[in-house]
């Protein structure tokens, strides 16, 4: 069982292999309030305004540039909705690997020191 401080302590790498189908359920329990959405993984952020969405956003993107794996984002007044996933994988055709949830849980870990 994989758990949420041995993702914190990994860094992306890349990769072409997707993870398991049945590893997934591990992973989530891992990363609580991600769920999966066809071949990514997605979790929605909620604050207090507009200025903390934007801070929050500041404050992911260093960790997202360390770990080169960048997710969609969608910003709104006092949300933001993360969808990540793997491009490389299934034979470029993407999915889900390791690197979306060490992420996952890094972004996860800003959020919870800083702004819940």
């Amino acid at each position: 069982m994989i758990k949420t401080t041995e993702l914190l302590a990994k860094k992306s790498q890349h990769t072409v292999d997707a993870l398991a189908a049945e590893r997934l359920p591990e992973y989530f329990a891992a990363t609580p309030g991600w769920a999966l959405d066809g071949a990514r993984i997605v979790k929605t952020f909620e604050f207090k305004n507009y200025y903390e969405t934007l801070a929050f956003i500041n404050a992911i993107a260093y960790v997202i540039h360390a770990e080169d794996h960048h997710p969609e984002l969608v910003v709104t007044y006092n949300r933001c909705l993360i969808r990540f996933d793997t491009h490389t994988v299934n034979g470029g055709k993407g999915g889900i690997s390791e690197n979306d949830f060490i992420c996952a849980a890094k972004v996860d870990g800003i959020f919870q020191q800083s702004f819940s």
